[in-house]
């Protein structure tokens, strides 16, 4: 596989601008100068203003920059996040790849908060996961970071899951016990996470030497409590799976390390902004 990092705010600017912008430019003058506000028209909390911003500055560098409300501050109905200042044309063109932008991951933002508040546990970790946008996910994962989450993997290449297809195709539990320790050998500072769906997945994996966290999938609260009984001290647990805004205090009250919810990312509702513009 080729090695290339996608842009994406240039790839959403071409995307959208293509050869040019037949509205503004034959309906805008060239010399139309405006002010504009980026406002919130529900209550929020912020992500991606500097990608908004980064946006403007793409499509004209001159344009003047405001961001009032940082990723991670909290916006209420009609509170302006952005002020903006230059070229009417210029505005009108980054106008809604900065607003889609700002839109979604508040969005991931606002979903992110509702789960920590929700879990009212300040010793678990509300943990995303790899369920994101193709492209954005860089963007989406610190938009967790503004909502009071934490990063799971960022990907393949920086730590060791073992989920239950790789088990799948392994050649038995004694030459996975290997790989553990050959893997533990080879990259000893990589962490190893396994994934277990039953209680005697956990008491197997906890004879392994060289395993750091056992991600309980699906498991009820009764089971993960009794997950962690068995391995207090000795590893750290995730859960994960069926996680809800209804269910996760509970979940948190089993004593689990981290809670990993794919739905910060991959089935956010977008927040309502839009942008005002006034010529001057």
């Amino acid at each position: 596989m080729k090695s290339s990092i996608l842009d994406p705010i240039d790839a959403a600017l071409h995307e959208d601008i293509g050869n040019g912008d037949l509205t503004t430019d034959f309906f805008v003058s060239n010399n139309q100068q405006a002010t504009a506000r980026i406002v919130a028209h529900e209550r929020a909390t912020v992500a991606g203003t500097e990608t908004a911003a980064e946006v403007f500055r793409r499509v004209d560098s001159a344009t003047e920059i405001t961001v009032l409300r940082k990723d991670g501050n909290e916006v209420n109905p009609d509170e302006t996040v952005i002020e903006l200042r230059g070229a009417a044309r210029a505005i009108l063109k980054a106008e809604r790849v900065a607003l889609n932008f700002l839109q979604r991951l508040s969005g991931i933002a606002t979903m992110t908060q509702k789960f920590v508040d929700a879990a009212a546990n300040k010793h678990v970790k509300i943990l995303d996961t790899r369920k994101t946008t193709p492209g954005l996910r860089a963007l989406e994962k610190a938009a967790v970071v503004a909502g009071g989450g934490a990063n799971h993997r960022f990907g393949l290449f920086d730590m060791v899951l073992v989920k239950d297809n790789h088990l799948a195709v392994n050649a038995g539990f004694e030459a996975f016990a290997k790989a553990v320790h050959r893997f533990r050998e080879a990259k000893p500072n990589v962490q190893i996470e396994v994934e277990a769906d039953a209680l005697e997945q956990v008491r197997a994996f906890l004879e392994i030497d060289g395993i750091d966290v056992i991600l309980l999938d699906n498991m009820k609260p009764a089971q993960i409590r009794e997950a962690i009984a068995l391995g207090k001290d000795k590893v750290k647990f995730e859960a994960s799976g069926g996680v809800t805004l209804k269910n996760i205090r509970q979940i948190a009250a089993t004593g689990v390390d981290y809670i990993s919810i794919g739905a910060l990312t991959h089935s956010v509702r977008a927040i309502d902004f839009s942008l005002e513009l006034t010529p001057l």
